[in-house]
């Protein structure tokens, strides 16, 4: 398949980073990120950062919002051995019906919280791959809901906003409590 990041991590390269990611309520996490134009060494090497961060969080999504980089870039790797790194750029979904779907959901972001959110079960992607390419995919079950996670991400949502005020006013309190006790 097309999409899937062909240049394999390499954990041992020194030219891999490790990114910080934002937790909510960071207000950094509400921008809305702007398309990709160019496809050049910085993006692949974003797209190699975001995974190892996403591998070592560990996650397996993340944006670039997360990382706060305000570009349309998504990673995902639904594998258990962490083998199959996907790369969107500029995704678009589509929903196919009306069903839907309730899925636990967490978040790197939103750090020992977990809800389950409602969302659409049948969905059609169509994004860019790392050289800029054209391709689409119709997920299922994990990877199309993960999908619709990262990409509310760059739309400066998260899936605290799918849950009830009172809970999401709970999550916060407990973040910003934890963040000042770090600081």
């Amino acid at each position: 398949m097309r999409l899937i990041f062909h240049h394999k991590l390499n954990h041992t390269d020194n030219h891999m980073a490790l990114l910080n990611i934002l937790e909510f309520p960071d207000s950094r996490l509400r921008k809305v990120a702007k398309p990709i134009t160019v496809f050049d060494a910085a993006l692949k090497q974003l797209s190699e950062d975001m995974l190892e961060t996403m591998y070592d969080a560990p996650g397996i999504g993340l944006a670039a919002t997360q990382v706060n980089v305000h570009k349309r870039l998504i990673v995902i790797d639904i594998s258990e051995n962490k083998s199959e790194p996907l790369v969107f750029i500029n995704p678009e979904i589509t929903p196919l019906s009306d069903q839907q779907r309730e899925w636990e959901e967490g978040c790197l972001s939103v750090p020992g919280y977990n809800e389950v959110v409602v969302r659409p079960r049948d969905i059609r992607i169509n994004a860019l791959d790392i050289n800029g390419d054209a391709f689409e995919m119709e997920p299922d079950e994990l990877l199309a809901v993960c999908i619709q996670h990262e990409l509310d991400h760059l739309n400066g949502k998260l899936f605290v906003d799918y849950i009830s005020s009172f809970k999401r006013q709970r999550i916060r309190k407990k973040l910003e409590k934890a963040h000042k006790q770090r600081a």
